[in-house]
């Protein structure tokens, strides 16, 4: 940290704090964090390593909130959460051997589909519709899948998250939401280990910024709280469109180099 100015550091804490408010309400906090972590001159291991440590102040701040209010059961949850610890940090060791343009190439047009289901599908709302899995399917099924990616990647991990307690699941957006921000916790605190043994972390660095997730998850899971699928809904799709577009910037992304654009 010594040789980022004051500025800089500023800069970077408030780009936290607004990431811990869009990760707490529709996920996709990490598109604002790397990316200004990257821009302050870190080396993109760095900058990845270090956005992990930062992540789960803004997942655990937010999921607490929920938690108060009633949205999620922390004791019932456990296990699954304890599920996404063991595959998030699965998917960081395998992040050394898999190259992460070859989940790039895919995930935009994920997150695309992502956006147009919640944007098209109607009668979503905060209301639990019936489930197509039980907990415990979901739970061995869902949860490592996205905890591996998350591991492995990480954008829009959130949002994969969020499609599967509501497509899957069942559960209305804004339980949804606060079941999310407990398994993306489990799945960052995972892949953190990892890295932590790594050696790869700048730890004040991405503990100042947790400061900065804790004070956005706050005032993003008390206005999802307020304002629930009405402003859960069009913040996910933006979310994760925003995220589709920010891949596809890359000129040498797969895609793009496939199409020829």
């Amino acid at each position: 940290m010594h040789d980022l100015a004051p500025q800089v550091l500023l800069l970077l804490f408030l780009a936290a704090i607004v990431a811990g408010f869009i990760d707490s309400i529709a996920g996709g906090g990490g598109l604002v964090t790397v990316p200004c972590l990257l821009l302050a001159g870190i080396p993109p291991l760095e900058s990845i390593a270090t956005n992990k440590v930062q992540g789960p102040f803004g997942a655990a701040s937010a999921t607490i909130a929920y938690a108060r209010r009633g949205h999620v059961d922390l004791k019932k949850q456990l296990p699954m959460a304890l599920i996404a610890v063991i595959a998030g940090g699965g998917g960081a060791l395998i992040a050394s051997h898999v190259p992460a343009r070859v989940l790039g190439a895919a995930i935009p047009v994920l997150l695309i589909g992502i956006a147009l289901f919640f944007a098209l599908k109607p009668n979503l709302s905060d209301l639990d519709s019936s489930r197509r899995v039980s907990p415990r399917i979901f739970a061995v099924t869902a949860v490592p899948l996205v905890a591996l990616y998350d591991g492995v990647f990480g954008p829009g991990a959130g949002s994969f998250y969020m499609l599967g307690f509501v497509l899957l699941a069942g559960f209305g957006l804004l339980k949804a939401t606060a079941h999310t921000k407990l398994i993306n916790l489990g799945s960052n605190l995972g892949s953190l280990l990892v890295f932590a043994i790594n050696g790869s972390i700048l730890w004040k660095l991405g503990l100042m910024m947790g400061v900065g997730q804790l004070i956005g998850a706050q005032i993003g899971s008390r206005l999802a709280m307020r304002g629930g699928a009405k402003l859960i809904k069009p913040l996910l799709v933006l979310s994760c469109v925003a995220m589709a577009a920010k891949l596809l910037s890359d000129p040498s992304h797969p895609l793009r180099l496939w199409l020829g654009v």
